[in-house]
Formats: C-alpha cells, structure tokens, sequence
C-alpha cells in the first residue's frame, strides 16, 4: 500500500521543480534583456566618443575608436542571442510562455542592422 504522504511530498516537489524552471525562463529572458542593453550602452559610447573627439585630428582615429565599440555591440547582441537560445534548448516551460527563439533573432538582427546604420552615418559625418 502506497503512503500518502509520500504521495503529496514527492507531488510537492515536482511542482516546486516546475516553478523553478518557469523561474529560470523568466530569468533567462531577463538576461537576454539586460545583454542587449549593455550593447544599447555600447552604441551610445561610439556616438559619445564621435560627439566629444569628432574635431580630433586625423578624424579617422575618433571614427575607429567608435567603430569599436559598436563592432563590441553587435558582438554583445551575438553572443547573448546565442546564450539565450542555448539556454533555452535545455529548459521546459511549465506556465511560463517563453519568448521563441525567432523573437530573439528579430531582436538581436534589428539592433545589429541599427548599430551598423549607425556606423555607416558615423563614418560619412
């Protein structure tokens, strides 16, 4: 005969697991955010740096400075869609909706195309 208490723990538990997982893919989301924000952040240093040394002469050291740092923008936008998606192949949402894979696509390759648009405009300034 089977316990009951064992029943309702072992029930208990797997439901706490299931709100663990939900809770790393909101989290996951969540990181995936703060990635893109952090290469946003890098975006506003390479307009930043042509703003304040764009008189510099030879110009094209200022333009070069900034086109490093939104080449680290898209490289930041790259690896945290990567990690995101990785992350996401090894988790099974229980209540939680997770973003798709292709949202994260879509996010990623819009601010890349901006941060390259960005770049183009910066070098013809």
């Amino acid at each position: 005969m089977a316990d009951p208490d064992k029943d309702s723990s072992q029930d208990m538990a797997a439901e706490r697991t299931d709100w663990a997982e939900d809770r790393t893919v909101l989290a996951n989301e969540r990181t995936f955010a703060g990635w893109m924000r952090t290469g946003a952040a890098f975006t506003g240093i390479a307009i930043g740096l042509k703003a304040v040394f764009g008189e510099a002469d030879p110009t094209w050291i200022a333009k070069a400075a900034a086109t490093a740092f939104l080449l680290i923008a898209i490289g930041v936008f790259w690896t945290a869609y990567r990690a995101a998606c990785a992350t996401q192949r090894r988790l099974d949402a229980q209540s939680a909706e997770p973003q798709s894979r292709r949202a994260y696509l879509v996010i990623a390759s819009t601010l890349s195309l901006a941060t390259l648009a960005i770049g183009v405009i910066l070098w013809s300034l």
